[in-house]
């Protein structure tokens, strides 16, 4: 994984080889058992068939945290093929809507099927690596597309790597939607507030080129591949931010930070924080690059 070098400690210092699965579909099955937890994605199919018109199987289908359709499709090695694969199958999902939500339905439930968030699809690429026109063909499309580099060190560790993340067209920053009048931010005292919802965005999609922001109606997510933040649209006195990182690491704060697990909200993550201030959000980085770390 780039030049990432993995030791064993065990009785000295031995170097961990790193190594790529024997066929692809032992890649396939390992993520697919553990899904949820490597992509924040929950598991809905293997193998799922097109049709005979189509005459194809996509490798897997899942439902990400904010409700959004995935595709994950794998390569043992280097196939710059699987990219257009990919978006084929991507381009067939949005043309079988209804197929996709009966899916869901059946697996996760009616609620979450009602939920599924069809502006933000996602298509996630996992292979052996990637040349750099690869990257260059992501970055330049429209489509919410995730290169994964995996890598299998020893005989029970697995890396992945997050190599180009982009967000597709459901990313317009706070600033934007505002002045669109697509930011809802009702009787606001002042401006304050809105810009400090700016400036904690920027924050945010600053942490590391993988990051991309997913909008839905209550809240935007900000991923890694699975969601590390989640920012509520501006109140009248506050942005409420919701990271992944334990609320148990944390001294809290009365007034900043607060544990909501187990607390109804919108958005993921149990560590909530409360930006009233540009200090505030000083004070916030380090929280926000320890989720960021995490996912």
């Amino acid at each position: 994984m780039s030049n990432l070098k993995l030791y064993s400690t065990k009785g000295g210092v031995t170097e961990v080889t790193s190594r790529l699965a024997e066929v692809e579909a032992d890649a396939q099955r390992l993520v697919e058992a553990h899904m949820e937890a490597l992509l924040g994605v929950r598991f809905l199919a293997s193998e799922y068939s097109t049709g005979a018109v189509h005459g194809g199987w996509i490798d897997s289908l899942g439902l990400d945290e904010n409700g959004s359709p995935v595709i994950v499709e794998y390569k043992r090695g280097v196939d710059s093929g699987v990219i257009n694969q990919g978006l084929f199958y991507l381009s067939w999902l949005m043309d079988h809507r209804a197929e996709f939500e009966h899916l869901v339905r059946d697996r996760l439930g009616i609620t979450a099927a009602a939920q599924v968030l069809w502006s933000g699809p996602r298509l996630i690429c996992i292979a052996g690596d990637f040349t750099r026109y690869d990257v260059h063909a992501v970055r330049e499309h429209r489509r919410s597309i995730d290169l994964v580099r995996y890598r299998l060190f020893g005989t029970d560790l697995l890396g992945l790597e997050a190599v180009a993340s982009v967000a597709g067209k459901s990313g317009a920053n706070w600033r934007a939607r505002r002045r669109a009048g697509g930011l809802q931010v009702p009787q606001m005292r002042t401006e304050a507030i809105a810009e400090l919802a700016e400036a904690a965005d920027e924050v945010l999609l600053g942490l590391g080129e993988s990051v991309t922001r997913v909008q839905r109606k209550t809240y935007a997510a900000y991923q890694r591949l699975r969601n590390f933040a989640c920012v509520i649209p501006p109140q009248q006195t506050k942005v409420l931010v919701y990271l992944k990182a334990d609320p148990k690491t944390v001294d809290l704060v009365p007034g900043f930070t607060r544990d909501v697990t187990g607390v109804g909200h919108h958005g993921t993550g149990d560590l909530e924080v409360q930006l009233r201030t540009e200090r505030d959000l000083e004070h916030a980085r380090d929280l926000f690059r320890a989720s960021y770390a995490a996912a």
